[in-house]
């Protein structure tokens, strides 16, 4: 291209953004609201931690012992008709345990005295009325530490698309009220956003390590909770 050209060439091409820009409509009178809803289910599911912790002298005498106990968990997990798919091991953990006595030159003299298994087991139990009876039966098998249980939902989509219509419900009669406060009315909806937030289960401490029969578990329910924002043209 022969350089007399290139000025206006440049020119060009930085007054086609311009224009561009100049051709998008502007942003007419609006409101922007936000709303909530809240909508809550009964949980259909379970989630347990069961740990079953061994210590003998070996590392392969506490391992076998804790694989026993373990064994006889899992096999009455699969008793009450949970499937596999619903039962995971979330951690083997084989620790030493040491006697620390202090010495006259106040350092420390450490004796290993022990070895100590810990076997975890993650459980799905699709039958909340039975979590009670299922965390008695694992810790009459030989689970005693860490026995934590929360409960939650398997698909709480239909649940959250309630607290979602709730949520804009909310936002218009924010909007609505607003307009007519000011004098205007509403026109159509410009922009919509929302969040969802799904609530963690609630995690409680099982308390029934000597006590016989089930353990007292109450499931409550669950809520959820959606926020949205809404942008309304206002005329």
């Amino acid at each position: 291209m022969p350089r007399t050209f290139l000025p206006l060439a440049l020119a060009a091409s930085l007054a086609l953004p311009a224009a561009a820009m100049a051709a998008e409509p502007a942003m007419p009178p609006h409101v922007t609201v936000s709303g909530e809803g809240e909508a809550t289910a009964a949980p259909d599911l379970a989630l347990i931690s069961l740990s079953v912790v061994r210590e003998a002298k070996t590392a392969r005498e506490a391992m076998d012992a804790d694989n026993d106990a373990m064994a006889s968990v899992i096999a009455a997990m699969k008793a009450f008709g949970i499937a596999e798919r619903d039962l995971q091991t979330a951690g083997i953990q084989i620790s030493p345990r040491y006697n620390y006595t202090n010495k006259q030159d106040g350092s420390q003299n450490a004796e290993l005295v022990a070895y100590q298994v810990t076997n975890t087991l993650s459980v799905r139990l699709r039958d909340v009325d039975k979590a009670g009876e299922v965390l008695d039966k694992a810790v009459t098998l030989g689970v005693n530490q860490g026995s934590n249980v929360a409960f939650s939902n398997d698909n709480p989509a239909a649940t959250i698309t309630e607290a979602r219509k709730k949520a804009v419900a909310d936002a218009v009669a924010k909007a609505k009220t607003l307009a007519e406060a000011a004098g205007v009315s509403l026109g159509r909806v410009l922009e919509i956003n929302d969040q969802n937030i799904r609530p963690m289960p609630m995690p409680m401490q099982a308390k029934a390590f000597d006590g016989a029969g089930a353990a007292p578990l109450q499931a409550g329910e669950n809520s959820y909770a959606v926020q949205v924002t809404v942008t309304f043209e206002l005329k």
